[in-house]
């Protein structure tokens, strides 16, 4: 009842294709799909909530910005529509350019893609033969066993704290001769917690500069912490290390696909090798540059959703959970085997959040009566349970 049509097309094409990957002679087809297939896990997207009877529904699962475009960036988006006849310009240049400059690198450090994941998705190609090794924290953001394994490299998952952190000397330790890249999330999705810059520099002095280091900054500009991390200062020390961003979160773009990487040249120049021809499109790149100039706008609704995130955690710890630090625009509830059960509080209240196996549960920071309903349901569940 709750899944909609499309969402169930959607998962149904994902397991077609699973399927498909692990056919052989004898499944009666001569389709030979490649091997590596079988091991991609399907990515689950946060998915909206059908509308409970009299009551209004909340999507807080995908971590998505809940205000719209500011009324500049909307004015641009109109504008390039009506040049969406044309291809876009493949080198992305307005938004290369203005990267530049507001990063105070040069161009050829620049690298975009359809989103942070589609520039992943980049970096794990150039990087990755088959068989080699990805170490990854987890649980993290669900791309990265999918983007490894289709390049048919290896999965090295260390295990989070109990506070949800990355365990970055586990990490370390588990850099072997295979190993070609290292992902850290952070601030890490699901579960919360940033990297602090001297951890992560301590981490970097470890691992072979033979090693791609990619810290992925999906949720950058909602840190607040003492020790917030300076990837960029780490950039320019480690000529391994590459940054990924995201115009989808703070920037409230999620719907056009933009992101970027800070990479070394030769590492940059790979990266856009291995970019989907066109893959920024015109609106994208357009909006993108927009926001840019917009920032000073857009930092007053990223505070916004800061205290309001602040609101929810503090309230949660007032009822009895103990929640990690919450460094992005999201919470943690770290209930295991009980998170199907969280799951469908939340649903009958109106709320759509997201369950990660049996982890636990991630709830995005929405609008203000959606947080409101969240305290509530969460209270009432935390003191029946």
């Amino acid at each position: 009842m709750l899944a909609r049509t499309r969402s169930r097309r959607t998962d149904r094409a994902a397991t077609d294709l699973l399927e498909l990957s692990s056919m052989s002679d004898d499944d009666g087809t001569p389709v030979r799909l490649r091997d590596a297939l079988d091991a991609v896990p399907a990515y689950v997207p946060g998915r909206p909530l059908a509308t409970p009877t009299g009551m209004r529904a909340y999507k807080l699962s995908s971590n998505e910005n809940p205000y719209p475009p500011l009324p500049s960036v909307l004015k641009v988006i109109r504008d390039a529509a009506g040049s969406v006849n044309r291809y876009p310009d493949m080198a992305v240049t307005a938004l290369t350019d203005r990267l530049a400059e507001a990063l105070a690198v040069d161009p050829s450090c620049i690298a975009t893609g359809t989103g942070s994941v589609g520039v992943l998705g980049q970096v794990i190609q150039a990087a990755c033969d088959p068989e080699d090794e990805v170490v990854f924290a987890w649980r993290s953001f669900e791309a990265y066993p999918i983007v490894t394994a289709l390049a048919g490299a290896r999965a090295v998952m260390v295990p989070v704290d109990e506070q949800g952190r990355h365990r970055l000397g586990a990490m370390a330790d588990a850099v072997t001769d295979r190993t070609k890249v290292v992902l850290v999330c952070s601030p890490n999705n699901p579960t919360g917690p940033a990297v602090g810059q001297g951890e992560l520099d301590a981490f970097l002095a470890r691992v072979p500069e033979r090693v791609l280091v990619v810290v992925d900054e999906a949720y950058l500009e909602f840190v607040t912490s003492p020790d917030r991390l300076d990837a960029l200062a780490l950039w320019h020390k480690y000529p391994n290390v590459v940054v990924l961003r995201t115009f989808s979160k703070a920037y409230g773009l999620a719907g056009l696909r933009v992101g970027y990487a800070v990479a070394h040249p030769v590492v940059a120049t790979a990266l856009r090798k291995t970019a989907v021809p066109f893959g920024v499109n015109t609106i994208a790149q357009a909006a993108a540059v927009a926001s840019l100039d917009a920032e000073d706008e857009l930092v007053v609704r990223v505070k916004d959703i800061v205290a309001e995130r602040d609101r929810v955690a503090a309230a949660l710890r007032a009822q009895g959970w103990q929640i990690p630090t919450a460094d992005g625009n999201f919470v943690w509830l770290p209930v295991g085997e009980r998170s199907a059960d969280l799951v469908a509080a939340f649903e009958a209240a109106g709320l759509a959040v997201r369950a990660y196996g049996t982890d636990g549960v991630r709830v995005t920071i929405g609008e203000h009566k959606a947080n409101d309903l969240l305290i509530e349901v969460a209270g009432r569940w935390h003191a029946a349970g």
